[in-house]
């Protein structure tokens, strides 16, 4: 067995307890927001260059290229088998008819964040606010699908949310040459995450995972432009959003009716993971300026043996150990108050 098939057997094993392990779902329906990291083909069709809608990207997965911004699988896809889900969730620019209300939707959206500036250099993404536009329409959807509002959001109450943003942001104040404080630009960034997060409750969200930033000081690209392995400025800065983050949770659950919000550490499982791998900082395929490979560019042979697959996306085997620890925590810290199969329990 090669590494990369002990990979993924060890990831689909973690969960052979599981009711999903036999077919079976345990919520009835998943939503994803979020960046390049979770982004499965929104931005194909838009008018932007922040797109992976060609090989080598999908080198690995069984459709070929789809939008997915690595070889194979991304964080959210996992976590969807984990959940039980047959198939992966369908982006928002594909999905049809009921199923994005019936089995959820993902509203992901590379060089994507929490402000709605960020990323608007390349081209027509969306903003976490315009993703939030865009489940508003799935709402609409979801009384006539079920027939009444309260069974549509008795629906939506049980389903399982997962949001990652910030990566994006945080590229954007690495290259601002006038930047505010480390902690003026977090409390900026949380302010504006806490009136988002809390409007995603509004539309009858209950259960969300919300991740934190990873190592984005030791992406590849970020290496190459400055001769250094990490960038301990950024480590810093995206620390501080953190620390912020996780009180955000606490505050969202301590200030929300029913609402089971839970912080997944990114960065501790991420730095943890890293000598697990053989190539920690170094990209896989053949990258361009800006760190995306080059399209039908060389790739490296054994994947399974980096985390990166460019210069900034994991490679799925690198998405299925944040993905697995998500879902089940190896410690406390990994998720906080809970992980997201405690989330999935009807008595929680």
């Amino acid at each position: 067995m090669t590494k990369f098939l002990f990979t993924t057997f060890i990831f689909l094993v973690a969960f052979n307890l599981a009711p999903s392990a036999y077919g079976e779902k345990l919520v009835p329906c998943y939503f994803v927001f979020g960046d390049s990291l979770v982004d499965n083909g929104n931005n194909n069709d838009r008018n932007t260059v922040a797109k992976a809608n060609f090989l080598p990207y999908g080198i690995d997965f069984p459709k070929g290229p789809t939008g997915r911004f690595t070889n194979g699988r991304n964080v959210a896809d996992f976590i969807a088998e984990a959940l039980g889900f047959p198939d992966s969730i369908p982006s928002f620019a594909t999905a049809k008819g009921s199923d994005v209300v019936v089995n959820g939707t993902n509203y992901a959206s590379g060089s994507a964040g929490i402000l709605s500036t960020t990323g608007k250099q390349f081209g027509d993404i969306i903003s976490l606010d315009e993703q939030l536009q865009n489940h508003q329409t799935t709402i609409a959807k979801a009384t006539s699908v079920f027939g009444s509002d309260d069974a549509a959001k008795d629906h939506l109450a049980r389903c399982i949310y997962y949001v990652g943003m910030g990566s994006n942001d945080y590229a954007a104040y690495s290259l601002n040459p006038i930047k505010p404080t480390p902690d003026m630009y977090a409390s900026l960034l949380i302010d504006t995450y806490s009136r988002q997060l809390r409007t995603l409750y509004g539309y009858g969200a209950r259960r969300v995972a919300v991740a934190g930033l990873g190592t984005i000081g030791c992406v590849p690209a970020g290496g190459i432009m400055s001769g250094a392995l990490c960038l301990p400025a950024t480590q810093l800065t995206s620390g501080v959003f953190n620390t912020k983050l996780k009180a955000l949770v606490t505050a969202l659950n301590q200030d929300l009716a029913g609402a089971k919000f839970t912080f997944i550490d990114t960065y501790g499982i991420a730095a943890s993971e890293i000598s697990s791998f053989r190539y920690p900082n170094s990209e896989c395929c053949k990258t361009a300026l800006g760190g995306i490979c080059i399209p039908q560019g060389v790739t490296c042979p054994d994947r399974a043996d980096f985390i990166y697959f460019d210069g900034y996306h994991p490679t799925e085997a690198a998405a299925a150990a944040l993905a697995k620890r998500a879902f089940v925590a190896s410690s406390p810290s990994d998720a906080s108050p809970f992980d997201i199969q405690t989330l999935t329990l009807n008595e929680l």
